[in-house]
């Protein structure tokens, strides 16, 4: 029987009742919070937002993601790294704070009645290769990074060789070497354990697209008497997936969390659209950008006590697994960048500006075989390549955690939090991020992280 005479049935007189319409995968007609975005960036300030209410249960939480499957997701398709070797304070202290909470995965993520979660944690560092060039920055960026309690050591291209006899130490000044609390991760891992532990807090998810905000306005002057529109959010529309159906969510505050795309929600909030040079004309200048990844094999290659090395070329690479498979790439020019337009894989790139400086590098990887390759994207800063974080100027309860140019993964954790403590409390609590507010981007003071890989 068609579906339509069974729904015709269903409610004629004696006629089995069926209830017509399902709404389960509909998301709440209201929430305190809605947070766009269910990577692992929009799953961390979830988290917190839930670890740190008072009472408990005292916010509804609701994160909205398009992509169910996350086969789009920055979180997966990353190499899964964390370091501390940054050149700004800031990014060092969320390292070392995500660093403690990766440590300690189980203390914080743990379901009760669950088996407890394994992010496949292998701490063998990073090796980052300076030049005669680079060698004086690298050496700055260690006194910082010293300074902020992290463990790196510096070697000369003779201790490199002593140490790690595989590496032609050829062309390098100065090396610097994490001895703690850095290495790698699976990346899925930790976004499904994230998303399994927010469930078990009472966090609703819905699969859909954030398709408009509904605000209020309000006008007000600021301390330079200048007269300013202040929004507000109140309905968060969502698109149900395959559905030409919408929902209205009201809600208090919102999250952008969307990473590549969060650029286009803070435009669907009207951020951006005013007179140049203005702050409301300043946009969020954050957009996708596609990086490569390639895995290769090679049975002569570096062994397990292989750290995760990033050339001064701007190669890298680390080991993936215990079969002598690598995982690699390198961040294109500005002129070489690909048309984000779609996932597919330049081999060609592998060929002229990977495999080259790492052959150099690494001489056992001149008989290397690529085995697979795939392309993520970077939610890319294009002002200063580093995060966005906390409230709008203008659109007032619309909070970001974004922009983090392809090292947001690694900092999750703390940048969460961040959030949370700025949602409930009004400022940063545990790490000042105020170097990371918008504001930056109308008055023009960029943040001059120099350890952008």
């Amino acid at each position: 029987m068609s579906e339509i005479k069974k729904k015709i049935q269903s409610v004629l007189p004696g006629g089995a009742w069926t209830q017509l319409h399902d709404t389960s995968y509909l998301p709440p007609e209201h929430s305190d919070v809605v947070i766009v975005g269910g990577g692992v960036m929009g799953l961390s300030v979830a988290y917190w937002l839930k670890r740190l209410e008072k009472p408990r249960g005292a916010i509804r939480v609701l994160v909205v993601e398009r992509d169910h499957t996350y086969s789009q997701a920055s979180t997966v398709l990353s190499v899964g790294g964390i370091r501390q070797q940054f050149s700004v304070p800031e990014n060092i202290q969320l390292s070392l704070f995500s660093i403690e909470f990766l440590r300690n995965i189980n203390e914080y993520l743990a379901v009760v009645d669950d088996p407890p979660l394994d992010i496949q944690f292998n701490p063998s560092g990073y090796l980052l290769l300076a030049s005669e060039k680079g060698a004086s920055v690298l050496e700055s960026n260690v006194r910082v990074q010293r300074q902020e309690g992290a463990k790196v050591c510096l070697m000369s291209p003779e201790q490199l060789r002593n140490k790690f006899p595989w590496i032609n130490p050829e062309g390098v000044a100065l090396a610097s070497y994490g001895m703690e609390h850095e290495g790698w991760f699976d990346p899925w891992s930790l976004l499904q354990g994230l998303r399994r532990k927010v469930q078990s807090m009472g966090v609703l998810f819905c699969q859909g697209e954030v398709t408009r905000f509904v605000s209020s306005s309000s006008h007000a002057e600021t301390p330079s008497g200048e007269e300013v529109t202040l929004k507000r959010v109140h309905e968060v529309h969502v698109k149900i997936d395959r559905s030409l159906e919408y929902q209205p969510v009201e809600c208090a505050i919102v999250i952008n969390a969307a990473g590549a795309w969060s650029g286009q929600i803070a435009e669907l909030a009207g951020i951006g659209k005013g007179p140049p040079g203005t702050l409301k004309g300043t946009k969020l200048p954050v957009e996708p950008r596609k990086r490569y990844v390639y895995l290769w094999n090679c049975p002569q290659g570096p062994g397990l006590e292989t750290p995760f090395v990033i050339d001064a070329s701007g190669a890298y690479f680390r080991r993936e697994g215990l079969g002598n498979n690598y995982l690699g790439g390198c961040s294109p020019t500005e002129e070489e960048e690909p048309d984000p337009e779609n996932l597919e894989v330049d081999h060609e790139f592998f060929q002229d500006k990977v495999w080259p400086p790492l052959a150099q590098r690494v001489p056992a990887f001149e008989s290397l075989k690529v085995r697979s390759a795939w392309a993520g994207y970077y939610d890319y800063n294009t002002f200063d390549q580093n995060g966005v974080v906390g409230p709008h100027p203008l659109v007032v309860n619309m909070y970001f955690a974004t922009g983090f140019s392809g090292h947001g993964l690694q900092q999750a954790p703390a940048v969460g939090r961040a959030v949370a403590e700025l949602v409930l409390h009004g400022n940063f609590q545990t790490i000042n991020l105020s170097p990371f507010l918008f504001n930056r981007f109308h008055l023009g003071e960029k943040v001059h992280e120099h350890n952008i890989i």
